[in-house]
């Protein structure tokens, strides 16, 4: 310091005890069965890695490291008569129903031991159940608006969950019954997702399901004369069998469901990822990981991702149009790997996510 007045540094704030209640369906472990998965790890790990206290409520076989509480996914015991009668649901919705709710009764109990509880699920019980709670609860929107979660929100006259969303998109969707979400992109972690050499090839990642459309990729990438390198968990084996498995072969591989080091590889060591949603994709945590490995991105303006790939980064096309895809490989191919990466330590990294996450959780236990 040159010359001014002294100005005392601030004290640091001190540190949260945060539940962070993740989804019950998969395991919180990799490989990773989903971006919520992944996102719910990465989230956790960066909030204890800035000091925070966090309880991971997860189903079982997640990663131990997270300070994970297993939900006590044990079947309630229904009686043959309740079994038979017409509202009778399937039996995992019924397990991850009775899990929830255990645990929701758990955190009314008061002193709590936490300041906020973040409900990074997918259930209606933690937004249904947040009035009875003595803290503060959060609950991030992950997917387009959903029957039970908007009835959950109209249990009480006035809803005290504070909403965040994972795009504008996601935000936009929800705002007939959210008016105000505070927007919170998702964010990978850029020194695990780390930049690579490129390639030749394509390269299309995610979970391999009818609304991820692999099966346009794959028209994509031989229209374009590219080989396409597939990697990620089988979602619907009927699917794969029909759209995926028959067009393997010299130019069309599968690579399976791979460990994040391989992943980052295989994603890094190609000349662009094609990422080809059919739905409205709430954010595309495939897209951040791509352009952290320095790979450019090629897909459809569909969901979030207009606002995630820039042009200095990626093309995007109509949603749908394969042949239109096709043609976006070469352009996309002749970006700079370099601006993608600096793009992704702008915009989709950890530590701008949890940054964003930590204001937001001060704002809300304030």
């Amino acid at each position: 310091m040159t010359g001014g007045r002294h100005i005392p540094s601030q004290p640091a704030a001190a540190p949260l005890r945060i539940a962070l209640i993740a989804s019950a369906r998969h395991p919180i472990t990799e490989p990773f069965a989903g971006g919520l998965e992944a996102h719910t790890w990465t989230l956790s790990t960066a909030l204890r890695a800035r000091g925070h206290e966090v309880t991971v409520f997860a189903g079982p076989g997640s990663d131990p490291g997270l300070g994970v509480v297993e939900l006590p996914l044990r079947p309630a015991r229904i009686s043959e008569i309740a079994c038979r009668d017409t509202s009778m649901v399937a039996a995992p919705w019924l397990r991850e129903h009775h899990a929830y709710l255990q645990l929701m009764l758990e955190l009314t109990r008061a002193p709590s031991p936490y300041d906020l509880v973040h409900n990074n699920s997918l259930n209606y019980l933690p937004v249904a159940m947040a009035p009875a709670l003595p803290v503060p609860v959060v609950t991030t929107l992950h997917t387009p608006p959903t029957p039970w979660i908007e009835s959950a929100i109209q249990t009480a006259p006035h809803c005290p969950v504070h909403f965040s969303a994972v795009s504008a998109h996601t935000a936009a969707a929800w705002r007939h019954i959210v008016p105000a979400a505070t927007v919170v992109h998702n964010g990978i972690d850029t020194d695990r997702w780390k930049p690579g050499p490129g390639g030749d090839d394509l390269v299309w990642s995610g979970r391999i399901v009818p609304e991820k459309g692999t099966h346009l990729a794959i028209e994509a990438a031989e229209l374009s004369g590219r080989k396409l390198r597939i990697a990620g968990p089988v979602g619907d084996t009927d699917y794969f069998a029909a759209y995926v498995r028959p067009r393997l072969g010299r130019t069309i591989t599968y690579e399976g469901h791979l460990h994040q080091p391989d992943l980052c590889e295989l994603v890094g060591s190609s000349a662009a990822a094609v990422v080809t949603p059919c739905w409205d994709e709430p954010y595309g945590l495939v897209v951040a990981e791509a352009l952290a490995c320095g790979t450019p991105v090629c897909g459809f303006a569909r969901g979030a991702l207009p606002e995630i790939v820039t042009p200095a980064c990626g093309r995007l096309v109509e949603p749908g149009d394969s042949t239109a895809l096709a043609k976006s490989v070469e352009p996309t191919i002749g970006l700079s790997r370099a601006d993608a990466r600096r793009h992704a330590e702008a915009s989709c990294s950890m530590d701008v996510m949890t940054a964003s996450y930590e204001r937001f959780y001060r704002s809300v236990s304030a």
